[in-house]
């Protein structure tokens, strides 16, 4: 944290100011419902300035800055008012600076990533330092599940799961020569919408095909043997539901294997489809974006790497 005293803009004294920047996250990758999730090399950055008195200014730039509320509904303020009051600290003035690379309710973790830095910058800016572990129980409280909150917070790939009140996790380095190939199309949907067409039991025989194929797929990951990975990213507990919401979603899923990917699934809650690479990557989105297209769908790809670090304090230079 970058610590300094001196004047702001509104002429009171300036006490803290701290830098944070968080990763996007991909959840699930098919078969890890719920506990499973890595972080990709697109970020959201966050300045916080708190001075003497009272008020709040945020200001936004990049994916979503036209609809993110500016006042205290929201997202990263609401995290950063949540780790004051952990800390048991009364909140200053506060200038929030949001500058994001990542698409709004796509499927990408935008929603982990606001809470992930908000519960960081309020945790330093309360003095209590960078704990990402502790970031991790705070967010898995909010958000009720682990899958993007902890590779966002930890980085890599992690697999995560609830143990009471804890978060037992492991977490896998990323392979160096693995890219993710995302194919985000021009439409938004809500992880409240997505979670609302699935169902609440589900058959044996789905929880034995889920239950196989993500044991395939930490495999993979942990071991490089990317042979498993088309098996090991299936799924029947979530993907198959969501498709009336995400149009054209298998063809564009098969269009990415057939050009070459190892595999491919909804990232997250969906819309955007991911699909792993080792090479081949331009046939890969050109492929999907091709797929939405038959779909009548837009649709904007991109490769990223795969972040082996979580969230950060970066200061000033």
């Amino acid at each position: 944290m970058d610590k300094r005293a001196s004047t702001d803009k509104m002429g009171a004294s300036l006490v803290k100011q701290v830098r944070v920047r968080v990763p996007a996250t991909s959840a699930n990758l098919g078969a890890g419902f719920d506990c499973l999730g890595l972080a990709l090399e697109l970020y959201m950055d966050l300045t916080v300035e708190e001075s003497e008195g009272e008020g709040l200014e945020i200001t936004a730039t990049g994916e979503g800055s036209g609809s993110v509320p500016l006042d205290e509904r929201n997202a990263v303020y609401q995290a950063v008012r949540r780790a004051y009051a952990r800390a048991g600290k009364t909140l200053g003035r506060l200038c929030l600076a949001i500058d994001s690379q990542i698409p709004l309710a796509s499927g990408l973790g935008s929603s982990s990533a606001a809470l992930v830095a908000g519960l960081t910058a309020g945790a330093e800016l309360c003095g209590m330092g960078l704990d990402r572990e502790e970031v991790l129980r705070q967010g898995v409280a909010v958000e009720g599940h682990p899958d993007n909150v902890a590779p966002c917070a930890l980085g890599g790939i992690v697999i995560a799961a609830l143990d009471g009140e804890e978060v037992a996790w492991a977490r896998i380095e990323p392979p160096g020569d693995l890219a993710a190939v995302v194919a985000v199309p021009d439409f938004p949907l809500p992880t409240s919408k997505s979670r609302s067409v699935l169902p609440e039991r589900i058959a044996r025989r789905d929880a034995i095909f889920n239950a196989g194929r993500v044991g395939l797929l930490v495999a993979a990951l942990q071991q490089g043997d990317y042979s498993l990975l088309r098996t090991g990213m299936q799924d029947r507990l979530h993907q198959p539901y969501r498709t009336v919401l995400v149009p054209g979603m298998e063809g564009v899923l098969t269009a990415a294997t057939e050009a070459g990917a190892l595999g491919a699934a909804l990232s997250g809650a969906g819309p955007t489809a991911l699909a792993l690479v080792t090479g081949r990557s331009a046939e890969v989105a050109d492929a999907m974006q091709q797929a939405w297209a038959e779909e009548g769908i837009a649709a904007q790809t991109l490769v990223l790497g795969l972040a082996a670090e979580g969230v950060q304090c970066v200061k000033e230079r």
